[in-house]
């Protein structure tokens, strides 16, 4: 589990086919961060939950599988490219971002990016199937940054980029037509699964009606 809170921008120095998947190399800048890193630990890449299969000074490897490419970017990394690295959350850490699991729900594309003073405004378009989890003012991961929701319109939501978040990740390499992780808050994943939002892909038909409320003391 992770927070959104990004320590890290990587670099990718190694892109390896391996049985229909990928062997990733990745380089990081801060030691610190990364001081103690093992072998079957988990790091979020891009929003991307991946195990640290090797390692040496500098940098670590992922085994990268079938699955992950189809519903991430990641088939779209190459030597050199930069990405969003945070290592996964301690019992004892601050929790300045949300809940994220590293599990990505989907890809998206970035509709437009309007600069608004110091702060940047950033409108992302996503398919229809996942409305039922996003709402004005709730958490959204973009790339495994933790963000909030400013504004909400048919299959477009924006989020409000300070300087220093555009500074400190990849969200600053973003154009127009860039394509982008996102996972949707857990919690609100679980209220519409108990709502019965049967239109997404993520959810089975709810068993909760009127005569279950009423069965049950509502």
């Amino acid at each position: 589990m992770f927070t959104g809170i990004i320590k890290d921008v990587g670099r990718v120095t190694g892109v390896t086919k391996r049985q229909g998947g990928l062997r990733l190399r990745v380089h990081y800048e801060s030691p610190e961060e990364f001081r103690n890193l093992s072998t079957d630990e988990s790091v979020s890449i891009n929003g991307v939950c991946q195990t640290v299969v090797a390692l040496g000074e500098g940098w670590f490897e992922v085994d990268t599988v079938e699955e992950t490419l189809s519903k991430t970017t990641f088939s779209s990394l190459r030597n050199g490219s930069l990405v969003n690295l945070e290592r996964a959350l301690r019992p004892l850490d601050r929790l300045g971002g949300h809940f994220v699991l590293g599990h990505v729900d989907c890809v998206a594309s970035v509709h437009e990016i309007r600069e608004l003073g110091s702060s940047r405004e950033l409108w992302i378009v996503f398919p229809d199937s996942f409305s039922p989890f996003i709402v004005s003012a709730g958490s959204i991961t973009i790339d495994g940054i933790s963000l909030t929701v400013a504004k909400l319109d048919h299959l477009l939501f924006a989020v409000a980029i300070i300087p220093f978040t555009f500074a400190h990740t990849t969200l600053n390499l973003l154009k127009t037509g860039s394509r982008v992780n996102l996972e949707f808050d857990i919690l609100g994943k679980y209220v519409a699964r108990q709502l019965g939002a049967v239109s997404s892909p993520l959810v089975a038909e709810s068993r909760i009606d009127e005569a279950w409320l009423r069965e049950h003391g509502f």
